[in-house]
Parts: structure tokens; sequence; C-alpha cells
């Protein structure tokens, strides 16, 4: 430090003391030279900024939680002792628009500008916050304070001022901001380099101002960056003004402080003193609806190294060892118990210093309450704030006639300012806030599926193509009881990646999947519906499915199914195979020939097993197999779009029911099903279509579990979905189904478990979202498809995404209109179906379960989650 800069700061120190103020509060704020990714450099210092990522620690094992509270503490002591650290917890509105431009990129099918349109308005419905969690670490020093302004000033007299930063510097500052990432990205945050446009943001909303968007440049210096911070503050005794450029009030911000902590604080619970930040709410005094303060926390924090803290340790032990023996011997012979304790908890903390890695920190933790209503309104938040922490004994106040000076030090660039409210602890007490703890879970980009709904609000986004992409297993899994919207949350799902382009083939078991097609269509999709009866002849007929060489054997073992057991027996085998080569050898192969070709053989068995096929021919479950084809009929096509796929009356044998006892009606159930298995095989392994996402949606798929056939199907689509760009997405009642299917199990990336009512149910539901198995479970997945009346709540599951987190969440859908469409209700579908017979234009605004007011629908079979619902429902 130069002498002139030593002056500055003694004549500050001197007035300081004499009005009881550290010199720190009078310093000059530093000034912002430049802005890059993950760097913040000023006339002072630079500060490398990381983004640290959020953990699910809602639904964490509570030894889990443990584990990861211990590893960061450890972190903390390990990585970052000797640095001036500033950690900040901020929140942002999603955008619709920004989302909007996303979903332009995402989505190249249908009508793509509506999708997009339909999710903007929605998510600005909503206004959700996203938590943004910056950690500022002080890498360098580049002058002091009183050094900086004397330089300034003296630039600014010689006008040979600069407000850019050297190449050389600024490439120094990035090499220590990569070596310090490589460091913090192994520990429980995950941290990655704050990119320039986040940190210009974090730095211009401060002034909340509208404020243009930071250029996408590798650094943000100059007039760039003065438009940027431009601000006016103006403090009062309790909070700090904001104004705007016209000089009205814009915001109104306090800051809180934190003078008291419980000496032992309890976790995992609501002593996560900022993990809790997001659920803290209050009344508006202007519309007296409850909303989310979502309070931002500012810490300023250094770890001491450890031969430091061992220092300051040692030497409280000793003083109170000291006190005790001075004590003792007086005349009295008897220690304060204070005394006693304080020589015992040093020795521990001693103790845990050398055997766990454990140091000591100071931190400074402030809480800013901002609102853009008015000066009622912030003091409202406030009172709600302190409210919260007083309930699980944390003290909270407003700093009294310090706004200024705890406002400046909460900027990005700023410094510690107030130094007579921190407190020094060990570094597992900062570990403990669990300020990256919350809800997190689903894809970090993509298609939006729903909203978080645990202690972090934000959306969830899944994408059921996803898996290939990035090299991992492709089956997503809906499971859950009756009548909770996993089936619509499904066809939600398969919608969405119709809309990405993929080939999106549903197989209807279940027969009230045809909302499917009546969105598909609203949005502009290629949508086939294909159902399986006298109006589909040969619809299934694997000749016309198939390519040559694999058709003939295929229809052999179709046809072998069908017949029944006596003429298996008598050896009609023989007569099928030669009659389906000699039709695979034509121009026109087609089992409807096969069966023609058997009833006019001359063998009296082969006539005879053409004759029953012929009879077979005129039924509901034998004409998609054995009639003729007439024009119109709809044929399945290996095409992209959306396909839906129905078998009404189909009736599948039970699990280990032997040929001979299986009803006509389940030999010829299994054969349409392994006629339609065929078809989406083949379809997934066309050379043609290799590049093509592809998704085969199955609802009920016990349907399935209960036949060799289905259980070979879906081990295939399972084990080769990866390699084939094939995703598998199924929809069951019963998890338990599911545990003996290895290939199943082993490809099963994502989970969405909705409400389950029996213990055995629940624990197999446990096992896939990789829960601990036992009560509290049980009593979760019970509990997860009603709010908190006990009334039922469509749509609402746990998530368990690709990287194994566990979150609750809510399905939704971006519109009104799309929701109606797909639901599975029966009384919206017979409303349908009646509208259609009778067009009345203004059947839609009578229809009893919609509302024309942009809230929810009231429908039971909603898989949407209405917004004023969202502090309830947490």
């Amino acid at each position: 430090m130069s002498a002139t800069s030593k002056t500055a700061k003694k004549s500050v120190s001197r007035v300081g003391r004499m009005l009881g103020l550290g010199a720190e509060r009078m310093m000059r704020e530093p000034q912002l030279v430049a802005v890059a990714d993950g760097l913040v450099v000023t006339d002072t210092a630079a500060e490398a900024f990381f983004v640290l990522s959020s953990t699910n620690s809602d639904l964490m094992p509570e030894e889990q939680q443990d584990s990861e509270q211990d590893a960061a503490a450890l972190a903390l002591s390990k990585i970052l002792p000797g640095y001036d650290c500033h950690l900040k917890v901020i929140w942002s509105r999603l955008d619709g628009e920004t989302f909007r431009q996303e979903a332009l990129k995402i989505f190249n099918a249908g009508d793509v500008e509506v999708f997009a349109d339909m999710w903007a308005a929605r998510l600005d419905q909503l206004e959700l916050p996203q938590r943004h969690i910056l950690l500022g670490v002080r890498i360098a020093e580049r002058d002091s304070a009183g050094g900086a302004a004397v330089k300034k000033k003296a630039a600014d007299t010689l006008g040979i001022g600069s407000t850019g930063l050297a190449d050389g510097e600024l490439a120094h500052l990035d090499a220590l901001v990569r070596r310090l990432e490589r460091r913090l990205e192994s520990t429980p945050w995950r941290a990655r380099v704050a990119p320039v446009e986040l940190l210009a943001w974090a730095i211009s909303r401060e002034s909340y101002r509208p404020q243009p968007a930071p250029p996408r440049l590798p650094a943000v210096t100059g007039a760039a960056l003065v438009r940027l911070t431009q601000s006016k503050a103006i403090p009062q005794p309790d909070h700090v003004r904001m104004v705007d450029a016209r000089g009205n009030t814009c915001a109104w911000v306090s800051v809180l402080v934190m003078p008291a902590f419980p000496e032992e604080l309890v976790t995992p619970g609501d002593q996560e003193w900022l993990r809790c930040l997001s659920e803290i709410s209050y009344t508006n005094p202007h519309t007296d609806f409850e909303q989310l303060v979502l309070p931002e926390a500012s810490i300023r924090f250094s770890v001491w190294r450890k031969g430091r803290a061992i220092k300051e340790v040692d030497k409280i032990r000793q003083a109170a060892k000291e006190q005790r023996r001075s004590a003792a011997e007086g005349s009295a012979g008897e220690t304060f118990a204070e005394i006693e304790e304080t020589e015992v908890v040093m020795e521990g903390v001693r103790q845990r210093m050398s055997r766990d890695g454990m140091t000591l920190m100071e931190d400074h933790p402030r809480l800013l309450v901002v609102s853009t209503e008015s000066l009622e309104d912030l003091r409202a938040r406030c009172e709600a704030v302190i409210g919260h922490y007083s309930g699980v004994d944390i003290e909270v106040v407003v700093a009294d006639a310090e706004q200024r000076e705890l406002w400046l030090e909460a900027q990005i660039g700023d410094m510690l300012r107030v130094l007579d409210l921190g407190h020094k602890r060990g570094t597992d007490a900062l570990a403990a806030s669990m300020f990256w703890g919350g809800s997190e879970a689903g894809d970090t980009q993509g298609p939006i599926a729903g909203l978080l709904t645990g202690t972090t609000p934000g959306v969830c986004r899944i994408d059921i193509t996803a898996g290939s992409a990035r090299g991992d297993a492709t089956t997503t899994a809906f499971v859950g009881r009756s009548g909770r919207g996993k089936t619509t949350s499904m066809m939600l799902a398969t919608l969405t990646a119709a809309m990405k382009g993929a080939f999106a083939l549903m197989l209807g078991f279940k027969g009230d999947e045809g909302g499917l097609i009546k969105a598909g269509e609203y949005l502009k999709l290629p949508s086939h519906h294909v159902t399986c009866g006298l109006e589909t002849p040969a619809v299934c007929d694997l000749f016309r499915l198939l390519p040559k060489g694999d058709a003939a054997l295929q229809v052999v073992s179709q046809l072998l199914i069908i017949l029944p057991e006596r003429m298996r027996d008598a050896g009609v085998e023989t007569h099928l195979l030669k009659v389906c080569n000699w039709v695979a050898a034509g121009e026109d192969p087609a089992t409807w020939r096969v069966v023609e070709m058997l009833a006019q053989s001359p063998d009296p068995l082969a006539a005879d097993a053409g004759q029953a096929l012929t009879e077979l021919a005129r039924t509901q479950l034998g004409a998609p197999l054995l009639g003729v084809p007439r024009e119109g009929a709809s044929p399945l096509r290996p095409e992209p779009g959306l396909w839906l796929v129905q078998v009404p009356g189909l009736t599948m044998p039970q699990a280990g029911t032997a040929p001979r006892d299986m009803t006509m009606t389940e030999r010829v159930s299994l054969a349409v099903m392994r006629g339609l298995i065929a078809y989406a095989l083949n379809t997934s392994a066309r050379a043609d279509l290799r590049n093509l996402p592809k998704v085969v949606s199955i609802p009920e798929v016990h349907v399935l579990t209960g036949t060799d056939d289905g259980r070979r199907f879906l081990d295939y689509i399972a084990r080769t979905g990866r390699a084939l760009d094939t995703s598998l997405a199924i929809d069951t009642q019963d998890p338990k189904s599911l545990m003996g299917l290895d290939g199943v199990m082993e490809a099963i990336t994502t989970v969405c478990g909705f409400e389950q009512s029996t213990a055995v149910q629940q624990d197999a539901m446990a096992e896939l979202l990789r829960l601990p198995v036992g009560e509290a479970s049980r009593a979760l997945i019970h509990g997860v498809g009603k709010t908190g009346s006990g009334e039922i709540r469509h749509g609402h599951c746990i998530v368990r995404d690709h990287r194994d987190r566990v979150a609750t969440m809510q399905w939704d859908a971006p519109s009104e209109e799309l929701l109606h469409a797909l639901s599975t209700n029966p009384k919206d579908q017979a409303a349908d179906h009646q509208a259609a017979q009778n067009p009345d234009p203004d059947a839609a605004r009578q229809h009893p379960d919609v509302e024309d007011t942009g809230a929810a629908p009231a429908d039971p079979s909603s898989v949407h989650r209405p917004a004023d619902q969202a502090s309830e429902d947490r």
C-alpha cells in the first residue's frame, strides 16, 4: 500500500472512530472495471464468480443429507481457507418470452408458433420464480480503496482515465478462475463458471430499472458496463428507496441482519436457514392474497486457515481454564458452570479440528427483502420474514440506520462494511443452512413437463426422447393407481415428443386415449387414429407391416396362436408354412390370401383351418388380421407423426395360462397384440428411420407383462432403445409386475410415481423411485395424490430423473383447451362426442367443466395445477 493510500485510510478510520463506526463503513464503493465469464473486476479487487447447482434435499434420506452436509462443510474447510467469499441467493422470474424463443428451437413439427405461444402465456400467468446461487471468491487485490480513489481523482483531473482491462491481466485472472473451478466442481454444489450474461444481469437488476440486455461479448467493459450499472438509491432509516431514470420510486429494499442463532442447529429440518427462503409467505396488504416473499440472501464470509483457527480456539480454551483455576483458588472454591462448559466445548472443537478437518469461519449473513408495490407491502414482507425465523429460534431484525452500508455490502464487487454483525463459528454452521438444498429434478433443457412442488419453486423439464442423445437408456415409467392422471401425463409427454418431430406411437389397450389425436390435430400435427375392428380390415396384417423376408414366419406364428390346439396337434403348421411361403413369393402378399388358399385346399386339415379363419375374419378382432383390405381403411405406416392404435374388446390371457386353456377371444387378442408388436419393432429398427427419434407409449402395460410375447417385446425395446433411438414410455397400475423384468428395470431412467394404496405396491414404488423402503416412504407415496384437505390432486407425482434426483412435481398443460382435449374423463369424452354430433358454437362456453376465465379447469381428471393453490400444496 502506498503512503498516500495509508494516509487516506487512516483519515477515514479516524473519522469512523470518532463516530463509533468502523473504517469500512466510510469507504467509497468500488468502481466496476470489467465483467467476464466467471469474473468481476473492480478498481480494488478481482472476484471469481461461480454458479452453484441445487441439490434435491426435500426427499433425500436423512443419512444422505447428513453426508452431503458434511461434505459441504469439508469443502469449505479444504478449498476456501484464506479467501474472502460472497454467497448470494437471488431470484428471477421465468419469463414466458424467453421460453418462447427456446421453444422455437426445441420443436419442429406441427404448429410450433401456437405451441410456443401457449407455453409463454402459461409461464407468464404462473410467474414462477427461479433461484440462482452465486459464489464469489476474491482472487486478487488490485489496489486499496484509498489508493483507488486517489488514482481515479488524478486520472479524471488529467483526462487519462481508462475503463478497460489489459488482455494480459484478464488472461491471468481467467486462469485463476478456471483453477478454482476445477476444485469446486467436485463439491456437492457442482460449481461452474458463471456466464458473463448472468453476472451482468445480477449486477444490473439491483437498480430495478429496465436495463438493456448484456452484450454477448467475452467481457463487458466501458460504456456497456456503465449502462448496466446506472442506478440511484436513497437510503432511509429502515429501507433503501430505488429511483428510476424519471425520478419515480421503482422499488423499496430493506436489509435484515441475523444477530443471533441458537447454539445448535437441528438439521434436516426447519432450521436450514437459507434453504427455507422459498417457503416464507405473507398476506399482501393490497390484495389480501397470500404470496411468497422470496427474500434474497447475501453472506460475506471468510474461512480461517486451520493454524489461525486452532490458535483462536486454544486462546479461548486457555482463558476459560485460567478463569476456572482462579475461581477455584478463591475463598468460595467454586467455578461458574459457564466457564467449565466453555472449556469443555473448546476442547471438543479442538479435537474435531484435528480429527475431522473442520475449521472456523467468520460469516455475516444478511437478508434482502424487496417490494415493487409500496412501502407498506415491504414492511409486511419484512414482518413475515422476521416471524418465520423467530419460529425456528433464529433472530432476524431490520437493520436500523445502516441500510446504506448494508445495501452496498450486498452488491457484487463491493466489500464487507459492517464488521460487528457477524459470527465466528465452524464451517458446518454455514453448511447447515443447506443454501443449495431444496427441490431439483428433471432435464436441464428441453420441453417443460410441469412444476416442481417442493420447497424450491420452478419448472420440471422431462424429455422422454432425450435418453439416446445423452447415451443413456430410454425408458420412462408412469406408475400409480387408476384415476390419478398418469395416462394423461404420458399423453402430454408423447404429444410433446411428436412436436419435436418424432415418430410417436401409442398402443391403446385401455380405450380412453382418443384425446391424444384430438390434441395432435389441434396442434396441426400429422395425426393418425387407427381403431382395429371391422372398419379397418387387414390393418394388422403382418404381410403389410413387415418386409417380405420376415413376414412369412411371423404370419405362421400368428395363425398358430389363433387356431385351436387340436389343429396344431394334427400338424397344421406344415400347411401354414407351405401356403405362407407361396403367398410371400407373389406380387401382393396378404394374410387373407393365405386364408383363401387354405380354405380351397384339398387337404381336409388345411381346409378346416381355412374355414375357421374365414369365419374369424368376420369378427371385430379377426378382421384386422385376416380381413380383405378395402379402400379407405387406415393403414399403419412408418411415418413421423402421432399414431394411436386402439383395439376395442382386447382380452388378454392371464399370466401362465397354457395355450390349450385359452379361450378363442384370448387367442385372437394375443395374435392382434403380436401384430402390433411386430409393427412397433419393425418401425423402430428401420434403417431409413435410424436418425429419427421414435417413441412407443403403452398405457396399462400390465396387459403386456402378463404374456410371454409382451414381456419379450418390452425387454427388447428397453434394451435396444439407445441404439435404435427408440424411447419406451410405459404406464401401469402395478409397479410390482415390473420388478421381474430385468431388461425394463435396467433401462428405466425416469419414473413418475403417482399415488399407490397398498403396502406391497408402495414398497415396489419406493424401489422404483430409489427411496428407502419403510413407513416414511409408504406415507409419502400414499399421500402424493391428495391435497392438504384430502381432495384428489390429479397429475401430482414423485419424479426420479436420470440423475437419481427425487422430487415432487405437478404435470401441467400449456392451455385449458389442450388439457380438455387430452382428458380421459368419461364425462368429458361423452360431452365432446355429443358436441360432435350436434355442433353448437356456444357449447364450449356452456361446458360445466371449462370456465372462460383463463384459470384452471374444474375437471377432476385435470393434471393442471392452479397457481393460487401453490402455497397450500407446498
